[in-house]
């Protein structure tokens, strides 16, 4: 019940923002800080900006990779997380996770660390953050408009008019 009464709280301050299509929103801010426990270095979405060295991985589920990710991603999942998905991955090449909004693509960038992967990052604000400053997603090789936004519930971080929920 507390966790609901925490949610609608934020609810309320995106309410208040409604108008404003800012990425950096501060009720946002404020849902990352209470979801996230920054067990792995967080990166934004600005510092990575024209990086090519980095090993991009989603950790959302299959149907959400499939709608749109980032560009180069390998889908490893969440739910079904192996680590054969990374195998083939270099160890001492920097790898930057993402999922929706961060929390899942933290579990899974602490039990990359754990198998000894060197450098892992964690896509602060996730794939809503990405899409939300307008920065490019793809699907098959082209880029497309949409982004899968998990829930309605979730979809509200969401700031863009092709959201998805199937």
């Amino acid at each position: 019940m507390k966790f609901k009464n925490i949610f609608l709280f934020f609810l309320i301050l995106v309410n208040l923002e409604a108008n404003s299509q800012a990425v950096n929103s501060k009720a946002f801010d404020i849902m990352l800080g209470t979801l996230l426990s920054k067990t792995t270095p967080l990166v934004d979405i600005y510092a990575i900006e024209g990086l090519t060295d980095y090993q991009v991985l989603d950790a959302r589920e299959k149907n959400e990779f499939d709608v749109s990710h980032l560009n180069n991603a390998i889908w490893v999942g969440y739910d079904d997380f192996n680590l054969s998905r990374v195998s083939n991955l270099n160890k001492q090449k920097p790898v930057l996770i993402y999922c929706s909004v961060g929390y899942r693509s933290e579990k899974i960038a602490e039990k990359l660390l754990a198998e000894g992967f060197e450098d892992v990052y964690n896509l602060y604000g996730g794939i809503f953050e990405w899409a939300n400053a307008g920065k490019p997603v793809y699907r098959n090789k082209q880029e497309v408009d949409s982004v899968h936004a998990y829930d309605k519930v979730w979809g509200v971080w969401l700031n863009i008019d092709e959201k998805v929920y199937e």
